[in-house]
């Protein structure tokens, strides 16, 4: 699979500013991003990338004081998160109820406490370690949440952590879904490697709902602002009365937009969490 680089030159080159532009970018295909010296490289698929709609994206910067260049390289094909993968992630302790560590690194984690439910992630080429503030918001969410016997859905799954929490919560059946090959692969081996039995990984978008039969009490999607809002209609489809909705993977100004779209659809907001700029939202089905 073919990738370009694109270097981006910021001028500010601060924090802000990067964090905007990785999150417009992810929205127009950019699969992942790293900081450099003056400013952000980014990697989209070739087959991907369009020139034009990365123009706009820069014309329309909403940081109207920072200056964006950019340069395109065609790379070499190779997993971009090798390096990422191979060096692996620190533990990461959610509400002080679950610990998620690198399975690759520690086959039996001695830093969980009695009590604590511990998950091992051995991240291929997928989003959810745990790490990110988004994974981490749903995750204390579903821990929050009565998970008992729900049927729980998990949009766009990444490593599948998302769908094994709800899965240790005492969910009765979660179904996963990616359009990335690599991340359903990725579920189906994390769920192995936690002994967790009861999770139908499939291959596709949002679409590949309409051949899984019945209803689901709780949904859960940790993905870009457009996406969301093109799929909200069918979320609110494949949920009854009293369905849950939990949502992220967005920033905080991007809310508004979200809380219209769902409350249109009939999607009362619950709860509304930040962290370090980015969102969670949590509706629940009215009707």
């Amino acid at each position: 699979m073919k990738y370009y680089a694109v270097h981006f030159t910021l001028a500010p080159n601060t924090e802000a500013a990067r964090d905007i532009l990785a999150c417009l970018c992810g929205e127009i295909g950019f699969e992942s991003f790293e900081d450099s010296k003056s400013g952000l490289n980014g990697y989209i698929q070739h087959a991907t990338y369009d020139e034009t709609r990365l123009g706009q994206v820069i014309q329309d910067f909403p940081m109207t004081d920072v200056q964006i260049a950019y340069k395109t390289e065609l790379m070499e094909e190779h997993n971009w998160n090798a390096a990422w993968e191979e060096e692996g992630f620190e533990p990461i302790v959610v509400d002080d109820r679950c610990v998620i560590y690198d399975a690759r690194h520690h086959s039996t984690p001695p830093f969980v406490k009695e009590g604590q439910m511990s998950i091992g992630i051995e991240p291929v080429q997928a989003f959810g370690t745990g790490t990110h503030e988004t994974t981490q918001m749903i995750v204390a969410e579903l821990l929050q949440r009565d998970c008992q016997g729900r049927r729980i859905v998990d949009c766009g799954c990444g490593t599948g952590i998302l769908s094994i929490v709800a899965a240790k919560c005492g969910a009765s059946e979660v179904i996963a879904y990616d359009i990335d090959e690599w991340s359903v692969d990725n579920t189906r081996h994390n769920a192995q490697l936690n002994g967790v039995e009861n999770i139908e990984v499939l291959h596709g978008d949002i679409h590949i709902l309409s051949h899984v039969e019945g209803l689901f009490d709780i949904v859960t999607a940790n993905i870009n602002r457009n996406i969301l809002l093109e799929d909200l209609p069918t979320f609110k489809d494949v949920m009854h009365e009293k369905s849950i909705l939990i949502l992220s993977g967005f920033y905080e100004n991007d809310a508004p937009i979200l809380v219209e779209k769902a409350q249109e659809l009939g999607l009362s907001l619950q709860k509304e969490e930040k962290k370090n700029r980015w969102c969670m939202l949590v509706f629940e089905l009215q009707e």
